[in-house]
């Protein structure tokens, strides 16, 4: 069951992601692209053991990218014209260090594994303040047009939300973490395209 509904994750979070590509929501759609990897990553250690190659996808995707991709998206738009360059420049250097980063510790479960037991010190303090900034990223923006986006702005922040709860749950839940992985993906989705009341009235 763990596998099929990670899977089931990864699958709609892959489709909705193509949707928003297609909208030029190209961030949350990385952050989207981000969801799926770990949700396949998850699927993969559910039903064949987990491994250093299912890890560190797992790491790169969940850990170093998910959070940081949905900040640069809310971050683009409120129109900062630098998110982008820093979300492609951030990108690469994860990519960079999920590929570096030494993998060290047996594998052993199905269960997702720690990081701590895994991982040196650097890859998993780049994780957390990348994360850290990316969900203050995402709530500031949100409080600050929440005038201009209501709905969508309360989307996002409750899409950060369940995402933040799918991580936790994967060291105990990983069929819960997987659902949450879904709906923060569906959240995120009509976050990301509900548009302002004027605009919409106007089409």
């Amino acid at each position: 069951m763990n596998a099929i509904l990670s899977f089931a994750a990864a699958l709609v979070s892959l489709r909705l992601a193509g949707l928003l590509l297609r909208d030029r929501r190209y961030a949350w759609a990385g952050g989207l692209l981000a969801f799926a990897g770990a949700a396949a990553a998850m699927a993969w250690g559910a039903a064949h053991g987990w491994d250093a190659r299912a890890f560190r996808a797992y790491y790169l995707f969940g850990a170093l990218l998910s959070a940081p991709l949905l900040g640069i998206g809310s971050l683009d738009l409120a129109r900062r014209r630098w998110a982008n360059p820093v979300g492609l420049v951030y990108t690469g250097l994860a990519v960079g260090i999920a590929l570096a980063m030494p993998v060290h510790g047996i594998f052993d479960s199905t269960q997702v594994p720690h990081a701590q037991d895994h991982l040196d010190t650097l890859p998993r303090v780049v994780a957390i303040v990348a994360s850290v900034l990316g969900t203050v990223a995402v709530v500031t923006v949100a409080a600050v047009t929440l005038r201009r986006r209501p709905l969508g702005n309360a989307l996002l922040v409750a899409a950060v939300a369940v995402a933040a709860a799918a991580s936790a749950l994967t060291q105990t839940a990983v069929s819960a973490a997987a659902v949450c992985f879904a709906v923060s993906a569906v959240l995120l989705y009509a976050g990301a395209t509900n548009r302002p009341a004027s605009r919409a009235a106007g089409r």
